[in-house]
């Protein structure tokens, strides 16, 4: 089966590759372009001979291989991608094909947006973080030191591909990382997909089609809604902001994926909110039960709770020195820009260890 959906500016499919529309949008529109594909160390090892064989005209393509990992989304990477299309004599008509996860969708957009005022890039996601997230909306990003994406654009692809097959190259804990980003859009503005996700016992193989397509339509629905995050789109940051925080922590001394951390943020921020009486504990205790069930708890003991919370004082979506967040005031319910203060950031932060002290038998 294939589902479609159509974003402000361009085409998202969900079906397999070779039977979507991927063929007759570069012969049609890129016939004569030049073709750059970026890959990461996985997909360039698990992805991208299924795309070279499948279709002839990419037979000439330029590959170029980032390194896989957070530490890629740097500037320094940038610009050595950017020297290399400048070697290449790479023009304005030609044609970034993102072949890879969040990261590759991340570092491929920003350097195509930006290069020469703009090249066209599609993506085709290969993680479900990815497939779910990274690849539609229109942001790119690159992190500045610890800090997450503080330089980046808003720039739609000209069309997203996503093919599950590329699930099956995964490991079991990437589906993990992208299945919190699923939890997270019930949680915001959709208790029944909420409610199905929680039921699984084996995320990796019970998720179907119609899982990812109800993820997708959520994102997509509010971003054409508000595609530059003046309203509505900061709710799908919930989780976001201890989630980044404890991210970039982390990423400079023993690094946890993204969709951990969002996992750990969906639970501290989940606690402030029941700490300011918006959700009740029956709904904090299911939140925690399905986390936990899912996501491995994380030991704060050694660490400078302090320094955790100084990340926060420079997230992107604080005003007036204030830091902002998304919270729950119900499940399948949010509401944004909700100040929350030093002390219940430490106090959830704190609950956090709990939850690792009080749990020894969490599945991952």
């Amino acid at each position: 089966m294939s589902y479609h959906l159509k974003s402000n500016s361009y085409i998202i499919e969900l079906a397999s590759l070779e039977d979507s529309s991927f063929q007759d949008l570069i012969l049609t529109k890129y016939a004569n372009s030049r073709k750059i594909i970026i890959v990461d160390e996985n997909t360039n090892e698990y992805c991208l001979e299924y795309l070279l064989t499948s279709f002839d005209f990419l037979r000439d393509a330029e590959v170029i291989l980032i390194p896989e990992g957070e530490d890629s989304k740097v500037l320094d990477l940038c610009a050595q991608i950017w020297d290399t299309w400048t070697d290449y004599r790479i023009e304005r008509k030609d044609i970034v094909i993102n072949l890879g996860g969040g990261i590759v969708s991340d570092v491929g957009g920003f350097s195509a947006s930006v290069y020469k005022r703009g090249l066209d890039f599609i993506n085709i996601p290969t993680s479900l973080l990815a497939m779910v997230d990274a690849s539609i909306g229109g942001k790119t990003g690159i992190d500045l030191g610890k800090y997450k994406n503080q330089l980046g654009v808003f720039a739609d692809p000209k069309a997203v591909y996503i093919d599950m097959a590329f699930l099956q190259t995964l490991p079991i804990g990437e589906i993990y990382n992208g299945f919190a980003e699923m939890l997270k859009h019930g949680l915001i503005v959709n208790a029944a997909h909420w409610d199905e996700l929680s039921k699984l016992k084996e995320v990796e193989l019970e998720l179907t089609e119609k899982h990812i397509y109800t993820s997708l339509s959520i994102k997509n629905g509010i971003v054409l809604e508000d595609p530059f995050e003046l309203g509505l789109r900061k709710k799908l940051n919930f989780g976001h902001t201890i989630g980044h925080a404890l991210e970039g922590h982390f990423n400079l001394k023993d690094p946890i994926s993204h969709g951990y951390a969002v996992a750990l943020g969906i639970l501290a921020e989940s606690f402030i909110s029941f700490k300011k009486n918006f959700i009740t504990l029956s709904e904090l205790n299911e939140i925690e039960k399905v986390m936990i069930s899912n996501y491995e708890s994380i030991d704060l003991s050694g660490e400078n709770l302090n320094e955790i919370y100084q990340l926060m004082l420079n997230d992107k979506k604080n005003e007036k020195q204030k830091i902002l967040c998304v919270l729950l005031v119900g499940i399948g319910q949010s509401v944004i820009n909700q100040e929350i203060t030093e002390q219940e950031i430490l106090e959830s932060l704190e609950y956090l260890n709990r939850l690792h002290h009080e749990d020894e038998t969490i599945k991952r």
